[in-house]
């Protein structure tokens, strides 16, 4: 044990490669052995390269630009389409690391962030799955940390003598404007940044340009991420923009309605989960430890080998911690919000609480040991548990990763179908009226074709509806209709697309012997061009 804790001390840069990169692997591993199929959104931002244009319905374009460089390289397989994620991962934890090891001269903090992002299921869910909240994770930890380096004053000289360092701020400006291009939420941090101005300021802390340079990189940042979308509404009647007002209860149903309390237990709940019970306390008691020690008036000594954290340091992590998880604490009263639009918040959460559990290690005494043994047993027990679920003897009521699977066997069928049912199989199409069904399709019926996607009954557009249905020279075309779970009984609107529709064929997919995903096949023949068309739900 003292010899680990003496290599921990002399060589932490290692230790950190390692956590960085034995997690990389297995990740690499766990993707391209195919254990868990594409989620219905990955599947949907691969599509969405095959149409590569300047933003899209429901997010930026650098999810599809991002997919598309991978998968060239690759190929379009599931590994190819996550690769990005996997890497975005790496990079954001390396960053995490130097940053705290070289500025804050905090490496133990450096380490023990790793190995909390390591074993919180939401860091590792963002390292396989290609979401945009990977690339969005990414640029908000480049922007906060750029933002406190150009707000640091050089060579510990009073602020009021010195000015704020320009270079950062073009950082600054880099990572606000891919940050938008990955996620309209990356606007979060224009206000966090002036709240974090302010506060240097109220504590004399503030050196001089800040204000400069921080309006100049903010403006261009709002000019490189807003550009493309702003022209992409233009050109599409501000669907987008329509778009997120609704999800945010701005407009739509969860608008008549102020507050409701009984959405605050979910969403409490999804937070723990998320962040798991043990390092969330550490984060939120590490987080009031910061805001105690922003407003008291200590000096810190910086040139210590382990200076503690000041009144700087303390305000970035409180910054960009609790008003982030604070808003959505409060918004949940007003609308349903998705668990991961806290993500960012678990950035600084987790230096946060790597602060306040390398506190309790150093102070701990018996039974305070034993709780540190407990919270790193528990910790590695996840880690494992994810690594090695597909081998476990889960029962599949309680497996909720087979939800996520049978996508692959549903291709085969809907080949199968196409190959043995159809006079010509060369004219037959396939299509759902589910966005996220229609691109598991594109990916997983062989040969990755162009799905549709039809606007019946009363769901919402989405970004299929934004492109071209059947053309009309696929009038007489046959074609497979696919719908979730079993339902007999699909909506007339689709019936009346055809000459004919057949029975259900009812399709229960399996993984390893169990149940997996359910779904409905119709068999369409002729196809006589009356593709629905509707607009107004967002």
């Amino acid at each position: 044990m003292r010899k680990i804790r003496s290599s921990l001390n002399t060589h932490p840069g290692l230790w950190a490669l390692a956590l960085v990169a034995i997690p990389f692997l297995l990740r690499v591993v766990f993707v391209a052995s195919g254990q868990l199929n594409l989620v219905q959104d990955e599947a949907q931002y691969w599509d969405w390269t095959r149409h590569l244009q300047l933003t899209y319905y429901s997010k930026g374009p650098l999810i599809a630009l991002i997919i598309s460089f991978w998968t060239n390289l690759l190929g379009n397989t599931e590994l190819g389409v996550r690769f990005g994620a996997i890497v975005g991962m790496a990079l954001t934890q390396a960053m995490l690391y130097l940053f705290l090891a070289r500025s804050w001269k905090r490496p133990d903090i450096g380490l023990w962030t790793l190995v909390i992002m390591n074993t919180m299921p939401l860091f590792m869910g963002l390292g396989v799955l290609m979401t945009t909240d990977n690339s969005f994770v990414f640029c908000w930890t480049g922007a906060v940390f750029s933002l406190y380096l150009g707000s640091r004053p050089a060579n510990n000289i009073p602020e009021s003598m010195t000015t704020a360092r320009a270079i950062p701020f073009v950082f600054v400006a880099l990572f606000l404007g891919v940050g938008i291009l990955a996620k309209y939420t990356m606007l979060g941090f224009v206000g966090l940044s002036v709240i974090y101005g302010a506060g240097l300021a109220y504590k004399r802390l503030l050196p001089q340009r800040f204000w400069r340079y921080l309006a100049i990189s903010l403006a261009a940042g709002l000019f490189i991420g807003f550009l493309p979308t702003l022209i992409w509404n233009f050109q599409n009647d501000f669907v987008g923009y329509k778009h997120v007002l609704y999800l945010i209860g701005v407009s739509g149903k969860q608008s008549h309605t102020l507050i409701r309390f009984d959405r605050i237990p979910d969403h409490l709940a999804a937070q723990f989960g998320l962040a798991t019970p043990w390092w969330m306390i550490f984060m939120l008691v590490g987080g009031v430890s910061a805001m105690v020690k922003y407003c008291n008036n200590v000096l810190v000594n910086p040139f210590e080998d382990r200076p503690r954290m000041d009144q700087r340091q303390a305000l970035l992590l409180s910054v960009f911690f609790w008003p982030v998880w604070g808003f959505f604490l409060l918004w949940s009263l007003h609308a349903k919000i998705m668990p991961n639009w806290t993500t960012v918040s678990y950035v600084t959460g987790t230096v946060l609480a790597a602060y306040a559990f390398s506190g309790f290690v150093r102070t701990a005494r018996r039974r305070g040991r034993m709780v540190v043994v407990t919270v790193l047993a528990l910790s590695a027990f996840v880690f494992v548990l994810v690594q090695t679920a597909h081998l476990l003897p889960i029962p599949a009521k309680y497996n909720i990763t087979n939800r996520l699977k049978g996508w692959d066997q549903l291709g085969q069928t809907v080949e199968k179908l196409r190959t043995t049912e159809f006079k010509d199989p060369d004219k037959v199409f396939v299509f759902s009226e589910l966005y996220d069904l229609t691109a598991a399709l594109a990916f997983y019926v062989p040969g990755q074709p162009r799905t549709y996607c039809a606007w019946v009954h009363d769901r919402r557009m989405n970004q299929y509806d934004l492109w071209d249905g059947p053309n009309k020279d696929k009038i007489g075309w046959d074609a497979i209709l696919v719908r979730k779970h079993y339902d007999p009984h699909p909506y007339q609107d689709l019936i009346d697309m055809f000459d004919s529709v057949s029975r259900p064929i009812r399709l229960q997919t399996t993984y390893h012997g169990h149940p997996a995903r359910e779904f409905t096949l119709f068999i369409c023949r002729g196809y006589n061009g009356k593709w629905p068309s509707k607009a107004g739900s967002f």
